[in-house]
């Protein structure tokens, strides 16, 4: 296995190449911690809750909030939720570095680094922020007879959001430090 990818210029898809080390274990490790928080971890639960049925809920509450919008949002947080997932693991692919044959126009041109950079660092400062959101609120809302959802299901939401920040944040500047002009 060569100790680096050639990937072809932005520019063109002629034979000019840049030499891009491959990921360090530590950042692969990363980016399918954050994949699969992303999906095995947070997809499961919200799942169940998107189909109507209200696991670790108030069935009273959750019933009228569902009708009202609710089953929509979490049908569109649930295939949100599927981009971060593919975010991380293009950060440590090939076709993180090179568009791969299937995609039309730009196949085979150089993925723009920033594409990927921009959304993963920005990603993981909004889910570290939703994180501190959801950590201040939950123990204000663990006797609160209005909370639709059971404030305990929090406990576990924060640490599987603790996996994906780290996991997205490593891969991400990972990807960064590797892709960098003159970084070979």
């Amino acid at each position: 296995m060569s100790l680096a990818t050639a990937i072809p210029s932005s520019r063109s898809t002629t034979n000019e190449a840049h030499l891009v080390p491959p990921p360090p274990r530590h950042a692969v490790r990363a980016a399918y911690a954050a994949a699969a928080s992303a999906t095995i971890g947070f997809l499961p639960l919200h799942v169940i809750w998107a189909l109507g049925i209200p696991l670790f809920a108030d069935p009273d509450l959750f019933r009228p909030w569902y009708q009202d919008g609710g089953g929509v949002y979490l049908l569109t947080l649930n295939l949100l939720a599927l981009l971060p997932a593919v975010l991380a693991v293009a950060l440590i692919r090939p076709w993180g570095l090179v568009f791969p044959r299937w995609v039309p126009i730009v196949r085979g041109h150089r993925v723009p680094r920033m594409l990927l950079i921009a959304p993963g660092a920005a990603l993981s400062g909004f889910l570290l922020a939703y994180t501190a959101f959801a950590a201040v609120l939950m123990p204000l809302q663990w006797d609160d007879p209005a909370a639709i959802f059971d404030p305990r299901t929090g406990i576990y939401g924060i640490a599987q959001f603790l996996v994906w920040i780290a996991g997205l944040a490593i891969a991400t500047r990972s990807y960064a430090c590797r892709t960098r002009p003159n970084a070979s």
